[in-house]
């Protein structure tokens, strides 16, 4: 299933696996609300058969960040007051968080400018594979904001805190090299196998056992949040899960043997 171009991104979708793009290659797939909308909507509405969500975008550049002319509309949103605004800020944010859900493995396929938002939108999928021409920037400091997208728990978890703040501190680009060497991507390949390379991990997730994935994601996503014990418990609890599934499964091959 495809659909046209809503709010700067394309998506289509079959049984297993979801392509979102953006799709604004002239702007260098600048973002704007109507963009963040659109994610949302695409989350909210995600079949529940896809088992990976793959975000790309067209062009030389993954998404060159905030489209600038956003800034005009500021004052106005400012003007019905502090609790609005905030929640303004949450729905955008909505439009990047459901990349983390365990239901699905997210990867982005970076290539050219991974700017801001860019960047925290590639930070909001599970996995980055990016192209050897992969610049990631975190801009907003440097424009007097600060990264509100979601991106910055999961740098600070992917490269340490110090790091983590002198690539947002500076506002300094990170090539697709050292943020192999740093963690920030799992892979980097030529840009005319970045498409192959994003497609080989997608099939490889696909066919893997949904539920021992999407549980296995879980776990993962809570560690941080649980004590050793509690993380202990919450693994027995899932593989319990996992092994009444199993029996449930033996039984009903058995009894259509």
């Amino acid at each position: 299933m495809a659909d046209e171009v809503v709010g700067g991104v394309r998506f289509s979708s079959d049984d297993r696996v979801a392509r979102v793009t953006l799709a604004r290659p002239d702007k260098r797939n600048a973002q704007t609300p109507e963009t963040w909308q659109r994610l949302r909507e695409i989350g909210d509405g995600l079949p529940p058969s896809v088992r990976a969500v793959v975000v790309t975008g067209e062009g030389s550049s993954f998404s060159a960040g905030l489209d600038r002319s956003m800034f005009g509309t500021l004052p106005g949103q400012l003007a019905e007051g502090d609790s609005a605004f905030l929640d303004l800020i949450a729905g955008y944010q909505a439009g990047f968080s459901w990349l983390r859900r365990p239901d699905f493995i997210s990867v982005a396929g970076v290539q050219g400018h991974a700017v801001g938002a860019g960047f925290q939108l590639a930070l909001a999928c599970d996995v980055r594979i990016a192209a050897t021409d992969a610049q990631f920037t975190m801009a907003e400091p440097s424009l007097g904001l600060v990264p509100d997208l979601g991106g910055t728990q999961v740098l600070v978890d992917l490269v340490g805190y110090s790091r983590a703040l002198e690539i947002c501190a500076t506002g300094r680009r990170v090539g697709a090299d050292e943020a192999r060497e740093i963690g920030l991507v799992t892979a980097v390949v030529p840009p005319g196998d970045l498409a192959a390379a994003v497609d080989d991990f997608v099939e490889a997730v696909a066919a893997a056992p949904h539920g021992a994935v999407s549980m296995t994601k879980a776990l993962l996503l809570g560690a941080r949040d649980r004590s050793y014990a509690d993380q202990l418990l919450a693994e027995r609890q899932a593989q319990l899960s996992r092994i009444r599934s199993l029996a449930e499964d033996l039984r009903g091959s058995e009894s259509h043997a």
